[in-house]
């Protein structure tokens, strides 16, 4: 996913492997206008999962890049996945932190970020156990246009609905929201992998207590569920899963949604 203010100016949230084709899909993320020059001028990361900072080392070509990061990610990328320390010959990437709470301006201000706790879970190659101090692993962005008053909300990652999660979603204009396992025994009951919905750090879309319910009942004029595995029965557009969404006004993105806020 990225956001701009103005359509010439992108910041990507997450950078996954497949970076470099999503960006040659869209005319508006091609490089230029200098030789080495390039519209995406930020990186926000919500974690140090692989599949969302691989795609840093396809962005080394980039002369200048602000790579934005809770403490503890920014750690792990220089220590149990030294890419900061393999991207230095190549690249002027800063690194910079994103504190829960703590927001910051990008494009000179027209955009305003505001960096929010939602999990302690790292990833598997730290070798670490969960934090005891609820260290921010896991981020979501509030993202809020100056000019227009628009609030975006993106968080592919939810470990728990919490009461901070609550408070930043209840007044936002649009909301990616994480809707990558349906159950909770998912993987299991596909005979995928015994890890569960908790386990792998992601709050389930179905039942009583999961995500739709709570989802269905925000204000938010964009429902949008984003990071949807691929064994997801709400992908196939002609599942009863998929219909369920549809009636409760909650949209499944694809490649190449757009909208404004």
């Amino acid at each position: 996913m990225a956001v701009s203010p103005d359509g010439y100016r992108w910041a990507l949230l997450n950078a996954g492997p497949d970076v470099c084709l999503q960006s040659e899909a869209h005319a508006s993320l091609h490089p230029g206008p200098s030789l080495r020059g390039s519209p995406i001028q930020a990186v926000l990361l919500t974690d140090s999962e692989l599949d969302h900072t691989t795609g840093l080392l396809q962005l080394r070509q980039s002369s200048i890049l602000e790579v934005y990061a809770a403490p503890p990610v920014l750690r792990a990328l220089e220590d149990s996945f030294p890419i900061r320390r393999i991207l230095e010959p190549y690249a002027g990437f800063r690194w910079l932190e994103a504190n829960p709470g703590e927001s910051f301006p990008l494009f000179g201000g027209q955009l305003s970020v505001c960096p929010f706790y939602l999990g302690g879970k790292s990833p598997r190659y730290v070798y670490a156990e969960r934090s005891q101090d609820q260290e921010a692993w896991v981020v979501g962005y509030r993202i809020t246009d100056r000019t227009t008053g628009g609030v975006a909300i993106y968080a592919p990652g939810i470990e728990t609905w919490s009461q901070t999660l609550e408070r930043h979603l209840e007044d936002a204009d649009c909301v990616f929201l994480d809707g990558t396992f349906w159950q909770a025994d998912e993987l299991r009951t596909l005979g995928v992998s015994e890890l569960s919905a908790a386990d792998m750090g992601h709050f389930p879309v179905a039942g009583p207590n999961g995500s739709a319910v709570r989802f269905a009942r925000l204000p938010a004029r964009r429902k949008v569920y984003i990071h949807v595995n691929n064994t997801n029965p709400m992908l196939d557009e002609r599942s009863p899963e998929h219909r369920s969404l549809k009636e409760l006004g909650i949209e499944i993105g694809y490649d190449g949604m757009e909208m404004e806020v």
